[in-house]
């Protein structure tokens, strides 16, 4: 009768595995094409986006639902009860993602309607890149168990604050001589504090890898694996 409990237990933590997977590739597209749509300015893409958040929502909360049921019916402890708080952060933290892809889009569909500007686009390309990077390294930490990609993922953070300190110093120069087009750079300059932001959720998510690896919260705290 144990031995039966537990491979149903063990069949319903692949089956949440398997969920916050489906939701982490969701998430992954929408970040891919609200990044796509920053670079062509794409109005109807950033509709698409807006208009189809529901989906990740509706999922995020599907999978909270299962891990409280599962923590409720099983109790587990150790390395399973560790398992299920780190995928109901890591849950929270993609849903945050999509957030962010939608208030990116968001911006995008103001930009569209004032058409691309010639005085000056800040280009974020390798800032977005670096962002999707993350986010995809930290789902593939959390697929492979791999704590040394997950520290990989939390040192890229300090790449995307840098780019956006050179997009706030760049727009706010472009702001003082362009006084009439503050409207414009200010929703640049939202972009890349919800680029940031995605990076950061990218890098909460391999913080609970690492939790989950090693039992060890590195939140808050430089995490300095040589």
């Amino acid at each position: 009768m144990q031995k039966m409990i537990r491979k149903h237990f063990s069949r319903e933590l692949d089956k949440i595995k398997k969920r916050i997977l489906s939701l982490g590739a969701m998430v992954e597209e929408r970040v891919h094409q609200a990044l796509e749509a920053v670079e062509n300015i794409d109005a109807e893409l950033a509709q698409r986006i807006i208009k189809t958040d529901y989906e990740v929502d509706e999922m995020e909360v599907e999978i909270e639902e299962e891990c409280l049921k599962i923590l409720a019916l099983h109790q587990p402890v150790a390395v399973d009860l560790r398992f299920l708080i780190a995928v109901i952060k890591i849950n929270n933290d993609l849903e945050r993602i999509g957030d962010q892809a939608v208030n990116i889009a968001e911006r995008v569909d103001v930009l569209a309607k004032q058409g691309r500007q010639e005085f000056f686009f800040f280009d974020y390309a390798t800032m977005g890149q670096i962002a999707q990077n993350m986010l995809k390294k930290s789902l593939d930490a959390l697929v492979n168990m791999d704590d040394d990609l997950a520290v990989t993922v939390v040192k890229m953070d300090d790449e995307v604050d840098e780019f956006k300190s050179a997009a706030y110093d760049r727009i706010k120069q472009a702001m003082g001589e362009h006084p009439d087009k503050i409207g414009y750079l200010i929703n640049l300059l939202l972009i890349s504090r919800h680029i940031e932001r995605l990076a950061d959720h990218a890098t909460n998510i391999a913080e609970e890898v690492i939790y989950l690896i090693e039992g060890e919260i590195v939140r808050h705290a430089p995490y300095n694996r040589k």
